[in-house]
C-alpha cells in the first residue's frame, strides 16, 4: 500500500505535467483540435472497453465527421467517423499515420513486438510488410483456387452433416485454408489442437485490444508492477512456441530432392536471409497471417449467413441470378465472380453492415496534419472507426438497412467509387484482404446456390447486433435451418458437389 506522502507526490507529479503538457500544446499552435465530449482533466475520456465503436458512432453523430478524445494525462485521440474525412484523413495522409501508437500490452507483451499488425513504422515493420507483399499479391488467389474449392466443399458437407455448428464449420474452413497458405498443410477438424491453440491465442489478443482493458498503455509505470503483465508474459511464451514449431516442421521437410506444397512458411524460410528476418520474426509473421487471416474469414462468413437468414429477400435475388447465370447442374467457382455481382454486392454489403474489425485499428500521426480548420496534432492516436464510416448517410443511406443493391450502379455492375474501408486504411490495409474476400465470395455463393437459410423454427429470434466484443467480433451463436435447394435432397447436393474443387 502506498502512504499518505506517496500519494500526494504522485498527485503533484500528475498535477503538474497535466499543466506543462496544457501549456505546451497551446503554445504550439492556435489551431484548435475537433470537437467532442467533455473530460476530466486529469484521467481525459472514459472509453467503453466493449463496443467502443458503436458509442463512437453516436459522438460522430453529435460532434462531427472528426472528433477527439484524450486518454490519460496528454494522449490526443483523433476519431474519423465518416467516408469523406477517412478519405482525407487516412488515405491521402496515408504516409504520416503510416505509424502505430506504442502498445505495451498487445503489441510489446503479447507480440514480442513482432506481430506485423502492431508493428510500429521502421524497419521491422518495413521487412514484414514487404515479404507479404511480395507473397500476399491478388494473383495468389488464382494460385490457391483448387485448395480454396476443396476446403469449401468440404464446408457444405460439414454444413449438410452437422447444421447447428455452422460457425465452427465457417472456422474449420478458414483456419484450413490460411494453414494451407501459411504452412502448407490441412487441419482434419476445427478440434486440430492447433487450431484450437490458434483461437485461443486470437481470443487473448481480441481482449487485450479492447480499449482500457489494460490500463497500462495510458499509464505506462503500470509496466513496472510486478506481476502485473504476467497473464500476457505467459501469452506471448505459448504463441511464440506454436508459431515456432509450425515453422521448424516446415523447414525440416525442405529438402532439394522433394517438393514441398507452396507455403507463405516455405517462402520465408528460402528468402530469409535476403528478407533480413530473425527466426522469430518469421515464426511470427507466417503465425501472424495464419491467426488473423482464420479469425476474420470466418467471421465475415458467418455474417453472410446471418444476412441471409434476416434478409430473406436478397437472399432470393441472390439465388436468381445464381439460376440464371449457373443453373443448378454445377456449383459456383470463383472464376464466376464477375458474372454474379448481385452476389459480390451481397458481400460488399455484410463487409459494411457488419465489419469484423468494426472499430478498426490505431493509427499514429507523426507530423501535425490540419483537417478542415481543425489540428490532428503530431503524436496522436488517430482511430478510423469503420462501424462508423460505413454508416455515413451521405453515401449510404438507410445506413443500418442491410441492401446489397447500394453497391450496384445503372448498369448493373459493381461501382467502382465506392468504399467502406473494411481491410483497413492507407498503408496499414490488410495485405491479405484479396483472399479473405474470395473466400467470403465463394462460400456465400455455394451456400445460396445449394441451401435457403431461415431463421430455425425452434431457436430463439435472431439478434442482428449480438456480437463478441473482441477487436474482430463473431456473431454470436444464432440457430438458422438449411433446406437444400440445388437438389430436391441433402443426398443430391452431395451428389452436385461430388466432382467440386478436383
Amino acid at each position: 500500500m502506498l502512504d499518505a506522502q506517496a500519494v500526494a507526490v504522485i498527485t503533484l507529479a500528475a498535477v503538474l505535467t497535466y499543466f506543462i503538457h496544457k501549456k505546451l500544446t497551446t503554445s504550439r499552435s492556435s489551431i484548435p483540435l475537433p470537437p467532442g465530449p467533455p473530460r476530466h482533466w486529469l484521467f481525459g475520456n472514459s472509453i467503453p472497453p466493449a463496443f467502443a465503436y458503436r458509442k463512437f458512432e453516436e459522438w460522430t453523430q453529435e460532434y462531427g465527421p472528426v472528433f477527439s478524445l484524450r486518454q490519460g494525462l496528454s494522449t490526443n485521440v483523433i476519431v474519423i467517423g465518416r467516408l469523406q474525412a477517412a478519405i482525407d484523413i487516412m488515405e491521402k495522409e496515408g504516409s504520416v499515420l503510416a505509424d502505430r501508437p506504442v502498445s505495451i500490452s498487445a503489441g510489446e507483451t503479447l507480440s514480442g513486438g513482432m506481430r506485423v499488425l502492431l508493428t510500429p513504422f521502421g524497419e521491422r515493420f518495413k521487412k514484414m510488410r514487404r515479404a507479404l507483399h511480395a507473397h500476399l499479391q491478388p494473383k495468389l488467389v488464382t494460385q490457391y483456387a483448387p485448395t480454396l474449392m476443396r476446403s469449401a466443399k468440404q464446408h457444405i458437407l460439414d454444413l449438410i452433416n452437422d447444421p447447428d455448428c455452422h460457425q465452427n464449420h465457417a472456422k474449420r474452413y478458414s483456419a484450413g485454408v490460411v494453414m494451407a497458405l501459411a504452412y502448407g498443410t490441412v487441419p482434419d477438424s476445427y478440434d486440430d489442437p492447433d487450431v484450437q491453440a490458434v483461437i485461443r491465442c486470437l481470443t487473448r489478443l481480441g481482449v487485450t485490444l479492447r480499449p482500457g482493458v489494460w490500463r497500462v498503455d495510458i499509464y505506462p509505470w503500470l509496466r513496472y508492477v510486478p506481476g502485473y503483465l504476467r497473464e500476457l508474459q505467459e501469452g506471448h511464451r505459448e504463441e511464440l512456441g506454436l508459431f515456432r514449431r509450425r515453422l521448424l516442421e516446415v523447414q525440416a521437410q525442405m529438402d532439394p530432392n522433394l517438393e514441398l506444397p507452396p507455403s507463405f512458411g516455405k517462402y520465408l524460410l528460402e528468402q530469409q536471409a535476403s528478407l533480413g528476418l530473425s527466426f522469430d520474426e518469421t515464426s511470427y509473421l507466417a503465425g501472424s497471417m495464419f491467426g488473423a487471416g482464420s479469425d476474420t474469414t470466418a467471421s465475415g462468413i458467418s455474417v453472410g449467413v446471418l444476412a441471409a437468414a434476416c434478409y430473406p429477400e436478397e437472399q432470393k435475388r441472390v439465388q436468381e441470378e445464381l439460376d440464371a447465370v449457373i443453373g443448378r447442374s454445377r456449383a459456383p467457382t470463383l472464376a464466376d465472380q464477375s458474372l454474379l455481382p448481385r452476389t459480390h454486392a451481397f458481400v460488399l454489403e455484410t463487409f459494411r453492415w457488419r465489419p469484423v474489425t468494426a472499430g478498426g485499428f490505431a493509427h499514429k500521426a507523426t507530423r501535425d496534419i490540419i483537417w478542415q480548420n481543425y489540428l490532428i496534432p503530431k503524436g496522436s492516436t488517430v482511430i478510423g472507426n469503420v462501424w462508423s464510416v460505413g454508416r455515413d448517410p451521405a453515401f449510404f443511406p438507410e445506413p443500418e438497412r442491410f441492401n446489397p443493391s447500394r453497391w450496384i450502379n445503372e448498369e448493373g455492375q459493381i461501382k467502382e467509387d465506392l468504399k467502406s474501408f473494411t481491410f483497413g486504411f492507407g498503408r496499414r490495409v490488410c495485405p491479405g484482404q484479396h483472399m479473405a474476400s474470395a473466400s467470403v465470395f465463394l462460400n456465400t455463393a455455394l451456400i445460396q446456390w445449394a441451401f435457403s437459410i431461415a431463421p430455425h423454427p425452434d431457436g430463439p429470434v435472431i439478434d442482428e447486433l449480438a456480437f463478441t466484443e473482441s477487436a474482430n467480433t463473431h456473431p454470436m451463436p444464432f440457430r438458422v435451418k438449411f433446406e437444400p435447394r440445388a437438389a430436391k435432397t441433402m443426398e443430391g447436393v452431395v451428389e452436385l458437389m461430388d466432382d467440386y474443387g478436383l
